[in-house]
């Protein structure tokens, strides 16, 4: 294929689910990214808009955003991205159709489709799921690194839910493409007993992984306890008879549950070893593609690569020279990796970004504020206030990162507890995340070094026990905590100097860190997002653009 390097390239997610049922079932987190000349312009997460978590309904909005930039009638090259259940797409009022080839072999490359774009047919492109998440990569960390693996893993792509590839000799090759560990995703997002530990309904489904892997920390994985779950099928069918699971506890273990209670051990126990399966097998199967193939450098991607944990190890394994995970490593960042895969093609490269990408329908807004601004901030912190962050573009992905934050002092549980259950109105097992300069994980940590993955939010660190009490509010059960690093000030100018002060002249090395939005709602978009949510969650202070207000 021949592209014009002029062009910029219009990447969609927006495939159509299966029913109207006013939650996602396989499709979730539709979104959108202009791409020009190898930079994203602009990118939005659907849900961020529309204020419905996980939004799924692009077809009701494409050309309302499309108006909103000015690019219905602009010359751009188009490129959607597919799902499982299908690779057509309509809009409400059938101005914008898209059918791509019916395949049933997983494709190496973009491919052309059919595309009706406003009264006129136009050259449209699809880009397979698997290939959307791991050129998702690109925006973040340049292009591929010779001798590299390329690793997508989630619930359910094109052709597979785990497909690995190698870039050797500038070339992508596909290894395999397959739907073996569907068993383990599965765990996270099908299964019936893991939805009834949580308490979760069909809506909350794709809450569940990160609910179950900061509740499994509670429990003990036990091979007995592996094999009873395995013997029974994980439970994974029970949906409508848990009377069935009850039983056989009773019969097996000779334990009397009457409720699924989230205090009790054995329930706990189960959620580790649903856990402990999961990040054993997954890390099994890395370590076999590494031999396999000797790649030097694994590009990890997919839903799935959200397990901090099961990243923490496959790191810890020493086993490549570099892992690069995105921040939407997730369906949010699907379209991010069409375009980029496009953007490739017509110009060798993509430029490499921040992470904070969520600007449709924002305006460019710059970030203003003096040294008085940070002080007026420090001084609602160090009185124990919670306050709330809403600078500049929001982060793409899933997790905050100083953008779209709440923040708190991190030495203290009770705090945590009222930052977290109170304010965001969460469960009471799971934990907060810490935000900290580079310096302040080494101290808190002893390492000499500091994954850059840290960054966005990607991995566990062991805080030295010693060093809890200072950060008590911020270390989980397990005695380990999802640290945010901030290695320099570009990467988050107001963000770098609310931390120094703090440490320099408070001696207060960490904050909590945790997504601006309370339980059941995106994080925050606009200013407007940011004023409404922060009154309802009765926080006492609000940053905008750099600017401070008490609440």
């Amino acid at each position: 294929m021949q592209f014009d390097p002029l062009k910029p390239t219009l990447a969609i997610y927006g495939i159509k689910d299966i029913k109207n049922s006013g939650y996602p079932v396989f499709v979730h987190d539709h979104n959108i990214s202009f791409f020009n000349s190898g930079l994203l312009n602009k990118h939005v997460q659907l849900e961020r808009l529309t204020r419905k978590k996980f939004d799924n309904s692009l077809d009701c909005y494409l050309n309302k955003l499309l108006k909103t930039e000015k690019l219905i009638d602009a010359e751009f090259d188009i490129v959607f991205v597919d799902n499982v259940i299908g690779r057509a797409f309509i809009s409400d009022d059938g101005q914008i159709r898209f059918e791509g080839p019916v395949r049933f072999e997983l494709s190496d490359s973009l491919e052309t489709g059919r595309c009706w774009w406003f009264g006129k047919e136009r050259e449209a492109y699809v880009l397979n799921h698997e290939l959307a998440h791991i050129y998702s990569c690109l925006p973040f960390f340049g292009n591929f690194k010779e001798n590299s693996l390329l690793v997508h893993f989630d619930g359910g792509a094109s052709h597979s839910n785990f497909s690995a590839w190698t870039y050797k000799n500038k070339s992508l090759k596909k290894l395999e493409a397959h739907w073996d560990l569907k068993y383990l995703s599965s765990l996270y997002n099908a299964n019936a007993l893991a939805f009834a530990i949580i308490g979760a309904n069909e809506f909350d489904q794709h809450s569940v992984p990160g609910k179950l892997m900061g509740f499994a920390s509670f429990g003990r994985y036990s091979s007995e306890m592996e094999e009873w779950l395995s013997k029974n099928d994980y439970f994974q069918n029970i949906w409508g008879k848990k009377s069935v699971f009850f039983e056989k506890v009773k019969r097996d273990w000779n334990i009397n549950l009457q409720s699924f209670d989230q205090h009790n051990s054995f329930i706990q126990n189960i959620a580790a070893t649903f856990q402990y399966v999961f990040q054993r097998d997954f890390v099994k199967k890395i370590k076999e593609l590494k031999m396999q193939t000797s790649s030097e450098y694994l590009y990890l991607t997919g839903g799935s690569a959200l397990n901090i944990l099961a990243n923490t190890e496959i790191i810890g394994q020493n086993i490549f020279k570099d892992v690069f995970i995105p921040p939407c490593t997730n369906d949010s960042g699907l379209s991010v990796g069409a375009g980029a895969y496009l953007e490739q093609q017509k110009h060798g490269q993509v430029e490499q970004h921040s992470p904070y990408l969520n600007n449709w329908c924002l305006s460019e807004t710059e970030l203003k504020y003096t040294p008085d601004d940070i002080e007026e901030a420090v001084e609602y912190l160090i009185q124990k206030k919670v306050i709330a962050v809403c600078n500049g573009f929001g982060e793409s992905g899933p997790r905050a990162l100083g953008n779209r934050s709440i923040l708190a002092l991190a030495d203290s549980k009770q705090q945590a507890k009222k930052v977290s259950e109170e304010h965001k109105k969460r469960e009471w097992y799971r934990p907060v995340a810490p935000i900290m300069l580079e310096r302040n994980v080494k101290y808190f940590t002893g390492l000499n070094d500091i994954n850059h993955l840290s960054k966005y939010m990607l991995l566990d660190f062991k805080v030295l026990e010693d060093k809890v009490k200072e950060i008590e509010g911020v270390v989980h059960v397990d005695g380990t905590s999802r640290i945010q690093t901030i290695f320099n000030r570009a990467e988050n100018p107001y963000i770098y100097d609310l931390l120094k002060l703090l440490d320099e002249k408070h001696d207060i090395k960490a904050l909590i860190n945790t997504s601006f939005n309370i339980k059941g709602e995106p994080i925050v978009h606009t200013t407007e997002d940011a004023l409404r949510s922060a009154t309802n969650m009765h926080l006492d202070g609000l940053v905008i653009n750099g600017k401070f207000q008490r609440l």
